[in-house]
C-alpha cells in the first residue's frame, strides 16, 4: 500500500455506454446480514498497478456474492495516479481519483492511498480489512433509515440516458450521484507490481455522474453515454450525498434491461 499527497484532480471522463442490455442478477439464498433496516454504500479505491489491492477487490468479491438482494451497493473505482508507475489501469479515470482526494477533504485525511474504502461516505479504511468491513456494514445495516430513493429508467440509446429519480427527504445541500457499472472483468497484468498475474474485478464504475439536485425532491437526470459495449453495464447505482460532509443518506439500483420503464427503490 502506498500513499499519494491529496491534489486536485481535474475530472475527465470519456467512458461509453450502450444501453440496449437485458442483464438479470442472480438472488442468493444466502443471508448472511440481519435486521436490515438500513443500507451500505461501500465504495472501493482500488488500482491494478498497486500490489496490495488484489487482496481487497478479493474482498469485495466476496462480499458482493454473500449479499445478493441485501441493502449492499458495492462500487469499485480504479484511480490512474498508479498509472505512471508501469501499468495503466484499463479501468482508470482521473475522475475517480477526485472524488477519492473529495473524501479525503471531507474525511480530514491528509493522504489518500489503495486500497481504501469508505462505507456510506463517512467511514474510511484499508480495503483489505475484513474484519472492519464487516462490522461497518452490519452497523450501517441495522441503523433505522426512513429516506427513500425511487429511479427509473425514461428513456435511452447509445449516446444519452435520461434517469428520472424521486426522494421523500429533503434536497437542500445534497447531490444525486450515478454510476454505471459493470459486473465484473478480468486482466492479465504485463508491467508493474503485479506483473505476470491476471485480476478479477467486480462492481466497476465505468461512468460517474454528480447531479446537482438545487433542492428539488424529483426530476430527471440527462446523462451522455459513449462506444461501450452492452455487456460492460449490468445496472445503475444511484445515492444522495451531503455535499458538505460526505454522508450518503439513500441509495438505489436499478438492473439495466430492454425496459425504458423498470424501476428500482431503496429499502
Amino acid at each position: 500500500m502506498i500513499k499519494k499527497m491529496v491534489l486536485p484532480l481535474i475530472a475527465i471522463c470519456a467512458i461509453g455506454l450502450a444501453l440496449a442490455f437485458n442483464i438479470d442478477r442472480k438472488i442468493s439464498p444466502n443471508h448472511i446480514y440481519s435486521k436490515e433496516t438500513g443500507f451500505a454504500v461501500v465504495e472501493l479505491f482500488t488500482s491494478e498497478g498497486c500490489s496490495s489491492c488484489p487482496p481487497a477487490d478479493a474482498l469485495v468479491a466476496k462480499i458482493e456474492k454473500e449479499s445478493d438482494g441485501k441493502s449492499i451497493y458495492i462500487l469499485a473505482y480504479h484511480v490512474d495516479y498508479w498509472d505512471r508507475l508501469g501499468w495503466k489501469d484499463t479501468f482508470s479515470d482521473a475522475k475517480f481519483s477526485a472524488r477519492q482526494n473529495q473524501y479525503a477533504d471531507w474525511l480530514n485525511l491528509k493522504t489518500v492511498y489503495t486500497p481504501q474504502i469508505v462505507v456510506n461516505g463517512s467511514k474510511e479504511f484499508v480495503g483489505s480489512e475484513e474484519e472492519i468491513l464487516r462490522k461497518s456494514i452490519s452497523t450501517e445495516l441495522a441503523k433505522p433509515n426512513t429516506n427513500n430513493l425511487e429511479i427509473s429508467l425514461n428513456k435511452s440509446d447509445e449516446k444519452k440516458l435520461i434517469l428520472n429519480y424521486k426522494t421523500n427527504q429533503k434536497t437542500d445541500g445534497y447531490n444525486l450521484i450515478i454510476a454505471l457499472v459493470s459486473p465484473m472483468a478480468t486482466n492479465k497484468i504485463l508491467r508493474g507490481e503485479n506483473k505476470g498475474k491476471t485480476l478479477s474485478h467486480i462492481q466497476i464504475v465505468r461512468q460517474f455522474e454528480t447531479i446537482n439536485l438545487n433542492g428539488k425532491s424529483n426530476g430527471s437526470a440527462n446523462i451522455t453515454v459513449t462506444n461501450a459495449k452492452q455487456e460492460q453495464v449490468s445496472e445503475i447505482i444511484a445515492f444522495l450525498q451531503n455535499n458538505s460532509t460526505g454522508r450518503i443518506t439513500a441509495a438505489s439500483r436499478l438492473n439495466i434491461t430492454a425496459s425504458e420503464n423498470l424501476t428500482a427503490k431503496s429499502n
